[in-house]
């Protein structure tokens, strides 16, 4: 019998087609064409980007030259564009203003490889701080509401480029999706006195049947409504609303988590596409005790057809508990092999 649930933060309701359950390898993915032609984002190919705002790199060694290790440079095709003002507008019914906001590529690594699974961790590590870095530094221009770092690996994904990197879009307003998420998780919080997700990540422990991987500072686990089959969310155990106060040893500790956790779901699945997207709170807010930063990882299995763009509900024929024990096995057996 198809269950229906209901996201304990946005109200959101899934449908988890128990009957339609698969196996990870039932799933078609679409296996990533290897680049051909002469990639910007390798080292030695720094001509060929937009000059660098900033960068890890070796002692002595140049800006846009070779010797960095991480790099970040504005998208050659922005969305939005840094200069100019606002100028917030009516045109009769409709609101307007300028598309004003930043549009950077965070390069994580020289190594031509394709995802997050396949760096080493002290790169994935120096990538976790560039973020940390770029959002500090734009939450400083008082015309940008919201960072919003996110990853797309393969072509399902929305990668055009097969060379590992991230994203960053600092926008003029804090995206609706974002938004949904502090409505509901203020709604929780005065109804109840406590965060959403700190709840959250107190029954996933005590359930354990959606947990992916437990660590020190941090949870991974397949969340009770997922929208999508293996979704899978990373959440920092203590409290924190801003990825920003990030320390260094939730760092540490993320690097791995983040490697380990996306290496499951492409041992499961045989290498989907996935995005990942970093949830934060907005710029201008100061410590939230009703919301909680986390990343989400989708991989790209399925589609939305007429229901879902009809109802706004996902059917998600993986239930999360399903996924979350494949990708346990997942691991343990590739350990053994």
């Amino acid at each position: 019998m198809p269950e229906m649930r209901k996201d304990p933060i946005t109200g959101r309701w899934t449908i988890i087609a128990e009957s339609r359950a698969r196996r990870p390898h039932d799933f078609s993915a679409a296996k990533p064409h290897r680049q051909t032609r002469v990639c910007p984002f390798c080292e030695g190919n720094e001509g060929n980007t937009v000059g660098e705002i900033a960068a890890y790199r070796q002692e002595g060694t140049e800006r846009d030259k070779p010797g960095w290790r991480a790099r970040v440079v504005p998208n050659m095709y922005p969305a939005l564009e840094i200069e100019g003002a606002l100028e917030k507008r009516a045109e009769g019914m409709y609101d307007v203003m300028n598309g004003i906001g930043a549009h950077e590529v965070i390069i994580e690594s020289p190594l031509h490889v394709a995802s997050t699974s396949d760096l080493p961790e002290e790169n994935i590590r120096e990538t976790l701080w560039i973020y940390r870095d770029r959002l500090e530094d734009l939450k400083k221009d008082k015309r940008l509401a919201y960072g919003l770092i996110f990853k797309n690996v393969g072509a399902l994904a929305g990668a055009s480029l097969e060379h590992t990197h991230s994203q960053l879009i600092a926008l003029p307003i804090v995206p609706s999706n974002v938004q949904e998420e502090l409505d509901g998780s203020e709604a929780y919080f005065r109804n109840r006195g406590r965060c959403v997700y700190c709840d959250m990540i107190r029954q996933e422990l005590r359930a354990e049947s959606r947990v992916v991987l437990d660590t020190p500072y941090f949870l991974a686990f397949c969340p009770f409504a997922s929208r999508a089959p293996f979704e899978t969310w990373v959440i920092p155990k203590k409290h924190s609303s801003h990825y920003e106060q990030i320390n260094a040893e939730e760092v540490e500790d993320l690097a791995g988590v983040l490697k380990r956790t996306i290496s499951k779901i492409e041992l499961s699945l045989d290498r989907p596409a996935y995005n990942y997207i970093v949830h934060t709170a907005p710029f201008a807010e100061h410590a939230l005790e009703r919301f909680h930063w986390h990343i989400e990882i989708i991989p790209c299995l399925t589609r939305a057809a007429g229901f879902e763009q009809g109802a706004g509900f996902c059917i998600n024929p993986a239930p999360p508990e399903r996924a979350a024990e494949f990708m346990r096995e997942a691991e343990r057996e590739s350990a053994e092999s």
